[in-house]
């Protein structure tokens, strides 16, 4: 039998064009990783300030700058659909890398916010 659970991690961004990065463990019992969103307290700089590399198993998901407006979903989105599904992926050693970057931009200025990713993920019971 199959549970679907949602795994949340935070990264805290502190420094105007700062780079971060973080490394995230999941649970033994996660079998797969079927999505992933990313959000933040402040969405407007996440989304205009952003970019990200994720790395699943240490194999890249997505590329180095990939942008994080990509990856948000706004509430005009239904819930059962907000997360880019990644059509499965076996979580290997358990390890979720986020590589995040925030890139000045003057129409957003910068203030400390906090980035959320979020795995939709499936553990065998």
């Amino acid at each position: 039998m199959y549970t679907h659970v949602k795994k949340r991690f935070d990264l805290q961004v502190v420094a105007a064009g700062g780079s971060y990065s973080q490394t995230f463990e999941l649970d033994k019992t996660i079998t797969r990783i079927n999505g992933l969103l990313f959000t933040s307290d402040r969405d407007d700089l996440l989304y205009y300030r952003g970019s990200q590399r994720v790395e699943i198993n240490k194999e890249e998901i997505f590329p180095q700058e990939y942008e994080s407006k990509l990856l948000m979903s706004g509430i005009n989105v239904s819930p059962n659909d907000r997360y880019y599904n990644l059509g499965g992926i076996p979580p290997g050693n358990g390890q979720v890398k986020i590589d995040y970057i925030d890139t000045n931009y003057d129409a957003a200025p910068f203030t400390a916010y906090r980035v959320t990713v979020y795995l939709d993920c499936e553990t065998a019971e």
